[in-house]
């Protein structure tokens, strides 16, 4: 027999190498001192092809057949056999062959050896596979049996060729990857069945096409969770990725992966829309995304879906010009907005401070004591005016809190909010609250505006001082305040409110009419498929996210240094809280509206007690807290953004 011709030859190779003096150098792993049954004596049985079936007692074929030459070139090629099948003392051993392999506690010892091997290519080899041991304790695979409580689901041998385990560098060769879902579907029959009529699988078994994805792509090698958990769910969709990188960035890019993103599966993944295993081609008639059935598809979560579903790209990609036109357009107005905005007023922050620290240098400019107890106040706010701007701050700030958590939802501090906040469903839940709050905020307020004008409309001046409306003087104010900060000019005077004020008033306008109309869209697609194309909710994402993120850095950089952080009223102005400011403030900042006042002799109606010390107190904290969450919002946005990718 050719097994028994081959376990001679060893015989008398092992013989002259002990006569000659030169025994076996020690090998790697069990085999490391000289084992109690040599390999080649196992072999003459199990080398034997033709005595590669024996028959179990119960009536089963067991193929008990071994390639040695495969053997020998794997990775396992100098261990002695006994080095796994420690139950074997003896030969012939029991039938049939007791099952105790130890390879995580061998793994566990060698890499023990190796701490101190010099060659670090073993150490990280090793280490790897520690890895591995530690993932697969972890996973599925490791639980005992449902059926049988003294075994796990699957043992490394199940998966692993026992007796060819590649060697370091070839584990993923192209054999062993075709061959992967017949493996698994040992175990896994009607999942192998799907997968072979999929895609994925027609490319391997049709085709040979290693590079199409297999079980392990997508389900991890080792650390194979149950697919109902969402660990499962989450390591399967970003796996998806590793093959479809542009399709993972725009899913990303939407709210179905973002809240994927967060660490949570309410909402759809990959595998919801495009199917499991049994995935096909866009083109199929049987595919989930073909176009007759993707209006069904889509209805497993919007029950009211309609046709005009269809027309919503849930990968459209703002960057392609070409496919998405419309979509590439609305991106590009959005960043000329950002980008022209913040420029704009970010240079006329640093101007400004460093005109006022340069006068402040020279001893010009406006240094009155605001703290003598005899100063006079003057009424700028009232009550209404002033519970309306604090009910928006709080607002506008859990707007920005929670709407920042999904368009950064890559960063560690988004996923930390969420948890706080508890969950991404409450997360929206806070979100659409504060949305609510916020329109009606504004609307009562504009409700207000326009009852006090109809009162006064026999003498309300449009474009006069006390008008929010911009007129020409705006223009020249804003020419004069830049000739101001290079030195050419005097500071111009302002009457009731000043041209950056006025930007502050309108801004949320156009904020209320982008983010606002687009937010009601998203929060009730199916309503609005009713009446308008799909399509428009990938532009209303884009355009919601995109103001948001440009209201979010104007509030918290350029509003907070006008009303707080340039020189002259560091480190806060609490004006808006407690409705009054000083009189020698008034006259520096709206010096117009002042003399306008004193000769009118309507001064004195303005004119108050200066705030109790309980009140201005309360008033610096309010403030504090809100500037404090304010810098810490627009930290965290421009963390966001500087990470994005």
């Amino acid at each position: 027999m050719v097994g028994s011709a081959k376990a001679w030859c060893a015989i008398l190779l092992l013989a002259g190498a002990i006569f000659s003096g030169t025994a076996p150098a020690a090998v790697d792993g069990a085999a490391a001192a000289a084992p109690a049954i040599e390999n080649h004596r196992c072999l003459r049985c199990h080398a034997d092809q033709e005595e590669k079936h024996v028959v179990r007692p119960d009536g089963t074929q067991h193929n008990i057949f071994i390639d040695a030459q495969k053997l020998e070139h794997s990775v396992h090629g100098k261990v002695a056999c006994v080095g796994c099948h420690r139950d074997v003392t003896k030969l012939p051993h029991a039938k049939p062959l007791a099952g105790a392999i130890g390879c995580i506690e061998c793994h566990k010892q060698e890499a023990e050896k190796l701490k101190r091997d010099p060659d670090p290519q073993k150490r990280e080899r090793l280490d790897v596979v520690l890895r591995q041991t530690d993932s697969y304790l972890h996973s599925v695979h490791a639980r005992p049996n449902p059926k049988n409580q003294a075994a796990v689901n699957a043992a490394c041998h199940d998966c692993h060729d026992a007796h060819d385990i590649g060697k370091p560098g070839t584990l993923q060769r192209k054999e062993h990857r075709l061959k992967n879902p017949e493996v698994c579907g040992r175990c896994h029959e009607k999942q192998k069945n799907d997968y072979l009529g999929s895609l994925h699988g027609k490319l391997i078994t049709e085709k040979q096409d290693e590079k199409s994805a297999v079980c392990a792509d997508c389900h991890t090698t080792h650390a194979i969770s149950s697919p109902k958990d969402d660990p499962a769910k989450l390591a399967i969709t970003q796996n998806c990725g590793n093959c479809h990188e542009n399709a993972r960035k725009t899913y990303f890019a939407s709210y179905h992966g973002q809240v994927h993103r967060l660490g949570y599966t309410n909402t759809a993944k990959c595998f919801d829309c495009h199917g499991g295993h049994d995935i096909k081609d866009a083109k199929d008639p049987t595919s989930r995304v073909h176009a007759d059935n993707r209006l069904e598809n889509c209805k497993n979560c919007h029950k009211n879906a309609t046709a005009s579903f269809l027309e919503f790209q849930p990968h459209g990609d703002p960057d392609n010009r070409e496919k998405y036109p419309w979509l590439w357009s609305a991106k590009r107005f959005m960043q000329a907005l950002i980008v022209g905005v913040m420029a704009f007023f970010w240079l006329h922050v640093l101007l400004w401070l460093f005109r006022e620290l340069m006068d402040r240098f020279q001893g010009k400019g406006f240094n009155e004591d605001l703290d003598r107890p005899d100063t006079v106040f003057y009424r700028r706010f009232t009550p209404a005016w002033r519970w309306i701007h604090f009910l928006f701050a709080i607002s506008t700030m859990a707007l920005i809190l929670t709407g920042t958590t999904l368009l950064f939802s890559h960063t560690g501090w988004a996923k930390a909010v969420v948890v706080f906040l508890g969950g991404t469903q409450m997360e929206g839940i806070i979100h659409r609250t504060a949305a609510v709050i916020w329109l009606a905020i504004f609307l009562v307020h504009l409700a207000i505006a326009i009852i006090n004008i109809w009162r006064k409309r026999k003498t309300f001046e449009w474009f006069g001082g006390t008008s929010l409306l911009p007129n020409w003087k705006d223009l020249r104010d804003l020419r004069d305040m830049f000739k101001w900060f290079f030195g050419l000019a005097p500071r111009p005077q302002f009457c009731h409110w000043t041209y950056w004020q006025k930007f502050d008033y309108w801004a949320p306008f156009w904020g209320a009419a982008v983010i606002g109309s687009s937010g009601i869209m998203l929060f009730a697609p199916e309503k609005t498929a009713a009446f308008l194309p799909g399509w428009v909710f990938n532009v209303a994402t884009l355009v919601h996210a995109e103001e948001a993120l440009l209201a979010a850095i104007f509030l918290n950089s350029v509003h907070f240094f006008n009303v707080h952080f340039r020189p002259e009223r560091f480190p806060m102005s609490t004006t808006i809280f407690t409705g009054a400011i000083p009189i020698e403030e008034f006259k520096h900042d709206h010096r117009m509206e002042y003399e306008r006042l004193l000769a009118s002799g309507e001064l004195d109606k303005y004119l108050v007690k200066r705030p109790s010390r309980r009140f201005d107190l309360v008033a610096s904290f309010v403030t504090s807290v809100l500037i404090i969450a304010g810098l810490t919002l627009l930290t965290l946005v421009l963390i966001g953004l500087s990470t994005a990718k």
